[in-house]
């Protein structure tokens, strides 16, 4: 980001060694009514983020003056959120990411499970003959937490905004196999990989209670 010619150095705004301008958490610099967003502020350079900062600095400058006015505990700013940031290389077919990769989950020694899902076996890939990819996610090991998730397809970058939910808000793959998709749509791979996690932690021993208990029955 260019951020020198502009008089910032006049005003003592300060920069960080990466070349933008310092900001906290709310995205207010050394000046507490001067807010910055974009890559101006870092530390992402993606358009998405931008937008994201965009808000919450709007937000705090816009309603900062009035928060000695409302009640707790909604009388505070709003920390911009960078804990769940996806991304996407638009190649053919496309590659979005969310959260960790293998390689990433290695390198810092987390502890993770795979479970994936082919979209060659999805009706609508097949249908619009973008058959081509796959969808990989990443689970602590007995935990139904999404770690991290990575997509190979031609609409990848706009199958991962599920899985950027579910990891924003908590929800596992449960929530999403629990979840109606309509049939057929690009979506659905989503819920057939949860069902595929699903199969892997199947109760072997219950299921073979039920199988015997079914067939006394009979």
């Amino acid at each position: 980001a260019r951020v020198k010619g502009f008089g910032l150095e006049e005003l003592g705004i300060q920069l960080t060694p990466q070349g933008t301008i310092q900001t906290d958490a709310f995205l207010r610099t050394n000046y507490p009514h001067i807010f910055v967003c974009g890559d101006a502020a870092g530390p992402y350079q993606f358009t998405h983020t931008a937008a994201h900062q965009a808000y919450y600095a709007t937000v705090n400058a816009l309603f900062r003056p009035f928060l000695s006015l409302i009640p707790p505990p909604w009388n505070k700013s709003f920390k911009v959120d960078y804990s769940v940031i996806p991304w996407a290389t638009y190649t053919d077919p496309e590659v979005a990411t969310v959260g960790l990769t293998e390689t990433l989950a290695q390198q810092k020694n987390i502890p993770y499970e795979v479970t994936t899902y082919d979209l060659s076996d999805l009706d609508r890939a097949i249908t619009d003959g973008e058959d081509e990819g796959f969808i990989k996610v990443l689970t602590p090991p007995k935990k139904d937490k999404i770690l991290g998730a990575t997509i190979v397809h031609a609409r990848a970058s706009d199958l991962i905004s599920e899985l950027v939910l579910a990891m924003k808000y908590g929800l596992g793959l449960n929530a999403i196999l629990s979840t109606i998709h309509i049939y057929p749509t690009l979506s659905e791979g989503n819920k057939f990989l949860a069902g595929n996690w699903k199969k892997a932690r199947k109760p072997e021993r219950l299921l073979k209670f039920l199988e015997k208990f079914h067939h006394w029955k009979l």
